[in-house]
């Protein structure tokens, strides 16, 4: 199993950008806070990645891409689903599945409006709010405040790298978080309380290709039960679907189970 990375130039800065070797329906894969997408190496390295062209950057300011070069354009959901728009754009793919975990999700949402290509979203730990339903959509947490947070200590490092990806726990996660520029974690949730980007929960009610909702049940910092009263108008299956014994990162914790129900819904997309 081949997979390549490179770095390719956007008006956001420089984006690294992990391909699988699989030339079936491309799909994005876009990671959460802090992370990069290397979480996503059980797919892209799986027989998910030698069937389809999996796509998985790392945002700006996280991972081996640079940080932002204007941050207070780049550092909020709508930046982000810009920059990831470019990814496609500057990579040729007219039509894609976009998969989207926690800010990922929020991230894949917004780029509804501006991906014309998009097929379908699948969105995992991403509760669609409007702002003033951030308090209902996230759970208070110990570790959900370190998501805003500009400066980490070490503490804080391990703290959120062992909470947001769960287990197998890897190292390789402690210097991701380290790595990830501070300000896009400040920036984005300052934007967030300001209302920049659209209104999620209004937007799923409304016209959207087919959205995918796929959750851990142990899931430690969204409000599942919130999720599950959300109106969806193109809800795939007409179901939202849990995980038991799963976290904040099925495709992680669980790929055995989560594969299969991520790549029957890509074949469903890839049919459109």
């Amino acid at each position: 199993m081949t997979m390549t990375q490179t770095m390719i130039d956007t008006s956001h800065g420089k984006i690294a950008v992990r391909q699988s070797s699989g030339t079936g329906t491309p799909v994005l894969l876009i990671h959460g806070n802090s992370s990069s997408g290397a979480v996503f190496r059980n797919q892209m390295a799986g027989a998910l990645g030698e069937r389809y062209r999996l796509i998985a950057p790392d945002l700006p300011g996280h991972g081996d891409s640079a940080d932002a070069i204007d941050p207070d354009r780049t550092y909020n959901m709508v930046g982000y689903a810009d920059a990831m728009t470019e990814v496609l754009q500057v990579l040729g793919v007219e039509k894609a599945v976009v998969f989207g975990w926690s800010l990922g999700g929020h991230i894949g949402l917004e780029m509804i409006d501006r991906y014309p290509g998009l097929l379908g979203l699948m969105i995992t730990g991403t509760p669609p709010v409007s702002p003033a339903q951030l308090g209902e959509g996230f759970k208070p947490s110990p570790h959900m405040g370190l998501a805003g947070q500009e400066v980490f200590s070490a503490e804080d490092v391990e703290n959120y790298a062992r909470s947001t990806a769960g287990e197998p726990f890897e190292p390789f996660m402690l210097d991701t978080v380290a790595r990830t520029d501070g300000r896009a974690r400040r920036m984005m949730f300052e934007k967030l309380a300001m209302g920049i980007g659209r209104n999620q929960n209004a937007l799923v009610a409304g016209k959207t290709p087919p959205i995918a909702v796929l959750n851990g049940l142990d899931e430690p910092f969204v409000n599942t039960d919130f999720v599950e009263a959300v109106a969806f108008s193109n809800l795939w299956e007409g179901k939202k679907h849990v995980l038991e014994n799963s976290g904040h990162a099925p495709f992680w914790d669980s790929p055995d189970r989560f594969d299969p129900i991520f790549e029957r819904f890509v074949v469903d997309m890839g049919k459109q």
